[in-house]
């Protein structure tokens, strides 16, 4: 062990701790869960440390050779170098200055080596250097947005475009089918195979462009704020200039916020995110549930869809195969619905100048963007790529379905197709049969309004 120090005073940590006295306090203090920040985090919090020192040693706020020492220690952090120094439990202080400190500490040891140093001797200053122009309540808000907004352009848009792309294959693929349609789960009139799928990819692709709505407020950054948006002893320029750097290094068009106010004191861009990655969820939820619907039996129920076969279902019934993937996406939608729930609450806890939950807020919001991105992947190449229509089957469901008589209602009225679909379900035969004998029309008039495949495409058949 060895001494550090803090402004309380003398603290005991491992030697091979890169950390100092105040993350070993926050470390003891928050033994509760034993969940630490997300590697998207951690890389943000990086990001923002590396190109502060370099704006600090452009505008000459301390010495350059040593905001270069800082900048490149922060590097590692960026790196995953420094990842399991970075030791505290997201249930911590609400602002998140125990892990702004724990960023603050390993990068000045870190810097204080490369400058010929021991660890513990400020040769790089984990507040006066490190954290120059910074508070944790501009640093965590801008850490937030960085690692959302990159979390969503890398992993969850990219997966979201292939979901879609797959299930518009299947669309296309499956629109010669013909099958019955289903509301209130009951047997409705005919629409393709594919039109379902259709409606599946439109609603994955709106789900992006939601998403992609709530990118501008997430890209705005709350750095140049300082303590309580004041902007107090932060340097003129720094903000912008460092946002600059962060910009130019991710790609990514971040600005500075044009209230700093409002960015700090509320989080309303993530709790947004947040309702369009719960919008997300609600679409995968829904389109995983039907792949099981329609794939249920594979004797007794459905079975329009044969979902393809990935593992024994049961320990006791031999030769059962369960929907394993939807049912793993459906559960990705619940945790995803359950975060939203979390970081509502949390953003509504913005107390004056500083929201007070955003670490539980930012490790749900990023465990949401995470699942949902790995859930569209494995949904699309484990599940809807090699899924198989069986045709006949959706053919042989159809011809028993006795609500294709509402294409002759036009031509005969309400009450006799009532009447002729209530005889056809009482003795169990054909909707065509019975109403050659009481539709009164004849049978190319019949055969021309009970066209399957014209149902599906709108308007009065025949």
């Amino acid at each position: 062990m060895r001494i550090e120090r803090d402004s309380m005073g003398e603290v005991q940590v491992p030697d091979d701790a890169y950390y100092g006295a105040s993350t070993q306090r926050a470390k003891d203090n928050f033994p509760i869960s034993g969940i630490g920040f997300s590697r998207r985090f951690i890389w943000a919090l990086g990001l923002i440390k590396a190109e502060a020192a370099r704006t600090n040693g452009e505008l000459g706020t301390y010495a350059a050779e040593r905001a270069e020492a800082v900048a490149a220690a922060a590097d590692k952090v960026v790196a995953g170098d420094m990842d399991e120094q970075f030791v505290l439990d997201v249930f911590q202080t609400g602002s998140g200055t125990s892990t702004n400190t724990n960023a603050n500490e390993v990068i000045a040891n870190l810097a204080t080596e490369a400058m010929g140093g021991e660890r513990g001797s400020r040769l790089a200053h984990p507040n006066d250097h490190v954290n120059q122009g910074q508070s944790s309540n501009d640093v965590i808000p801008t850490a937030i947005h960085i690692a959302a907004v990159a979390a969503i352009r890398e992993d969850l848009l990219p997966a979201l475009d292939g979901l879609a792309g797959a299930l518009g294959a299947k669309a296309t693929e499956f629109d010669g089918i013909v099958k019955s349609g289903r509301t209130h789960l009951m047997d409705a009139t005919p629409v393709r195979l594919g039109q379902e799928f259709a409606g599946y990819a439109a609603q994955v692709t709106k789900g992006k462009a939601r998403l992609e709505a709530v990118l501008p407020d997430l890209e705005e950054l709350a750095l140049g704020g300082t303590a309580v948006g004041t902007g107090i002893n932060a340097p003129e320029g720094f903000a912008a200039m460092t946002i600059a750097r962060i910009a130019e290094r991710t790609g990514i068009p971040f600005r500075e916020a044009d209230d700093h106010f409002e960015a700090q004191a509320a989080k309303d861009a993530a709790v947004a995110a947040s309702g369009a990655l719960k919008t997300v969820a609600t679409s995968l939820f829904k389109i995983a549930n039907d792949l099981r619907w329609l794939s249920s039996g594979p004797r007794t129920a459905i079975a329009e869809i044969k979902l393809p076969s990935l593992q024994p279902g049961s320990s006791i019934m031999p030769g059962k195969v369960n929907p394993v993937i939807p049912e793993a996406v459906m559960m990705v939608a619940a945790q995803v619905m359950g975060n939203d729930a979390a970081i509502t609450w949390g953003g509504a806890n913005g107390n004056f100048e500083l929201n007070v939950m955003m670490p539980v807020m930012v490790h749900n919001l990023l465990q949401s963007i995470e699942l949902l991105a790995n859930a569209s992947n494995v949904l699309r190449e484990k599940c809807v790529e090699n899924l198989e229509a069986d045709a006949e089957r959706a053919s042989e469901l159809l011809e028993r379905n006795i609500i294709i008589i509402t294409a002759l209602a036009p031509k005969i009225g309400y009450d006799l197709a009532a009447d002729i679909a209530k005889t056809a379900f009482a003795e169990n035969r054909g909707v065509r049969e019975v109403a050659a004998e009481k539709s009164g029309l004849s049978a190319e008039e019949l055969e021309a309004a009970l066209d399957l495949r014209a149902m599906t495409e709108g308007g009065i058949t025949g």
